[in-house]
């Protein structure tokens, strides 16, 4: 048995997120958001470090992290859960951060998640970008999505992830499931092959570059369903982005594009509950209507704040007002949602109120 595996069962069992290795310290875990030593280990030494990381790595992943001192790859643990894990080096030496990926994934109304996002997987063509940093709970979204799909239609699901996170059980639909750098080259060579495999939805884990958003684009302008995400902070953001990310001299007909085949945007955060055990999330919820085309094509992003407020009827919603009715049912941190929200002004009161114990 690797030894790795005595701190990934730790992990799973203290319902962290992350383990963090690196030279000079104890191992650490991210629990609720904040990093904790994990108790009864000694510090690593850049030996000992370099040792522990090898005896999870087959030939080939030892040979790419010699090479080029990163290595993203998924581990599993039989009984325990699946790790997202990226190996890197540092000033000290080698390092990594493991991400703990539940063997099952959690259906949407287990996620405390509006309601409206639920009705994400009842669209048949499109683009559904989940949005928001590291960390925030995207990819747990997103397979909540994929999950519903699979309960309730059947169609072809095609995913592209690096590395390969959630493993849907086949129940009404597909499920095929590609790894970048084990199944397929890289995102835009999978995105290129998928739309000749007969999908009806695509999984994008990461529309990182050009050619890939500009394939997720394509393909949603041929009649697929496909879903991804970025690390934007909110709606209009998401759609600056795409358009950013293509020259000065193609950024109108992205903007007819994205305009004919966007579908929703779902911006997520992760917030502390007001025990400090746990974390909710909170969602700025964009819908398409006609009027959004029409602020795409025009390049007029401002309209998308108010077309969000306007569509509370929808399922609509601004991330502030999301965190404001979080606080109200008491569950996130009044402290942690005014350090997380864009007008701090409006959550200054519950913050006041924290502090005379209102």
């Amino acid at each position: 048995m690797a030894r790795l595996d005595s701190l990934f069962r730790v992990v799973k069992e203290q319902n962290a997120s992350d383990l963090h290795l690196v030279v000079g310290e104890p191992p650490k875990m991210r629990l609720h958001g904040e990093i904790l030593s994990i108790p009864g280990y000694d510090p690593f030494t850049s030996a000992s470090l370099a040792d522990w990381l090898k005896e999870i790595l087959r030939p080939d992943q030892l040979e790419v992290y010699t090479k080029d001192r990163d290595l993203d790859f998924a581990y599993a643990l039989a009984g325990v859960a699946r790790f997202r894990c990226n190996y890197f080096v540092q000033s000290a030496g080698p390092a990594a951060v493991f991400r703990l990926i539940p063997e099952k994934v959690v259906p949407l109304k287990d996620l405390n998640l509006p309601p409206v996002l639920g009705t994400l997987a009842d669209y048949e063509r499109g683009l559904i970008l989940v949005t928001g940093p590291t960390g925030s709970g995207k990819s747990t979204t997103l397979a909540a999505i994929i999950n519903e799909i699979n309960e309730k239609y059947a169609k072809h699901v095609v995913t592209i992830e690096d590395p390969l996170e959630f493993v849907h059980a086949p129940q009404r639909s597909v499920i095929t499931h590609r790894e970048v750098g084990q199944h397929c080259l890289s995102f835009d060579s999978a995105l290129r092959a998928a739309v000749r495999e007969d999908p009806d939805v695509i999984l994008v884990g990461e529309m990182r570059d050009l050619e890939t958003i500009r394939l997720a684009l394509t393909a949603a302008e041929m009649g697929f369903l496909v879903l991804g995400t970025l690390h934007t902070n909110s709606a209009a953001k998401t759609i600056d982005r795409i358009v950013d990310v293509f020259p000065a001299g193609q950024q109108s007909a992205v903007r007819t594009m994205l305009a004919g085949s966007l579908v929703a945007v779902a911006s997520q955060l992760l917030v502390r509950t007001p025990d400090g055990k746990g974390r909710c999330a909170a969602n700025e919820i964009l819908i398409a209507t006609s009027g959004l085309g029409n602020a795409i094509r025009e390049g007029n992003i401002n309209m998308v704040k108010s077309i969000i407020q306007g569509g509370g009827g929808r399922g609509m919603q601004m991330m502030d007002d999301s965190l404001e009715r979080l606080i109200q049912a008491n569950r996130v941190d009044p402290e942690d949602a005014y350090m997380k929200a864009v007008e701090k002004q409006r959550f200054q009161r519950y913050v006041t109120m924290k502090k005379v114990g209102a």
